[in-house]
């Protein structure tokens, strides 16, 4: 059965170009997706892989699209930022290069069973590990509105969201919001006219601030980019792709806050914190897509590439 879980990785050339060093180490993809960037490792090197991804669609995917290579292969079901018990129970003691691509992946947009996106009609869910018990529905129909504003305020970046927060908490008193559709066209009704016109659907930011409280997307953030830098041999690269200003924020300031030394408050006159840098940032400002590489992938707009190396 091929399940459609497949896609042209962001920033394809970038990762190889800073993260593939070694030709016959170990690389960990732990947001392998439907195993584009994967796919590129392997092509390139000789070294085995080890791919992590919550979704267990996209372990079948990756096991299908990367079997040619299938002796260089280990797929494990789980959350990258759990990469230390990981790698612990395959016996791998350090690695020599890292890839997390993070936020939705394409086919979880494309499968409107899925209830990622607003597209076709479909029940409000939003999981990437389906085994979870919390559905965007759940979070829609029964957060309480402050609670809701708070999710839509802060993981959507959204200017309306006591507006949307009130408007949906009025439907749901009459009946449970069932599909995206339906909340997607709430959320539409109550903007204001100068925010119906723009080039983003005006429940987009709504859609992605749900979902990010349903994945607990961005409290995993900070401990598997932790874990992934003390799991790399030195000169071993780690190399985070993000989608938003939230996630980027995120990776930006774990890598600065990797890449320290003492800490000590400076009126100290010896350290005593004993804190020493686990990387280097490479990436001074993050890598962005070609503008080619935009045109023919549009998804690739928002991408950005940040890369350290463990010292």
């Amino acid at each position: 059965m091929t399940t459609g879980f497949t896609h042209e990785p962001v920033m394809r050339e970038e990762v190889l170009s800073w993260l593939t060093g070694s030709k016959t180490g170990i690389y960990v993809d732990g947001t392998i997706g439907g195993g584009g960037h994967a796919l590129a490792i392997l092509e390139n090197t000789q070294a085995r892989l080890i791919g992590i991804d919550r979704d267990a669609e996209a372990i079948l995917a990756a096991r299908q699209r990367l079997e040619p290579f299938q002796s260089r292969v280990t797929l494990v079901k789980g959350n990258f930022a759990d990469l230390t018990s990981v790698l612990g129970g395959l016996g791998i003691g350090k690695v020599d290069g890292v890839i997390l691509d993070l936020g939705v992946s394409s086919h979880q947009l494309d499968e409107a069973h899925r209830g990622f996106s607003f597209g076709r009609p479909a029940p409000l869910d939003m999981r990437m590990d389906r085994n979870e018990k919390l559905r965007a529905y759940d979070i829609v129909n029964g957060f309480k509105p402050s609670e809701l504003e708070k999710v839509i305020r802060l993981y959507g970046e959204e200017r309306m969201a006591a507006r949307i927060a009130g408007a949906i908490c009025r439907k749901r008193q009459v009946s449970p919001i069932e599909t995206t559709t339906e909340l997607a066209q709430l959320v539409a009704q109550v903007m204001p006219q100068s925010m119906k016109h723009q080039k983003i659907h005006p429940a987009t930011r709504t859609f992605q601030a749900i979902r990010i409280a349903v994945n607990r997307e961005l409290e995993v953030i900070a401990p598997g980019i932790e874990a992934a830098a003390r799991a790399l041999s030195v000169g071993g690269r780690l190399g985070v792709i993000s989608f938003h200003s939230l996630e980027d924020r995120i990776v930006k300031h774990t890598f600065l806050d990797l890449a320290a030394d003492c800490v000590c408050p400076k009126d100290i006159p010896r350290c005593v914190c004993h804190r020493q840098a686990v990387v280097k940032v490479l990436t001074r400002k993050a890598l962005i897509p070609s503008r080619e590489e935009v045109r023919k992938n549009p998804r690739a707009r928002s991408a950005k590439l940040r890369v350290a190396e463990r010292i």
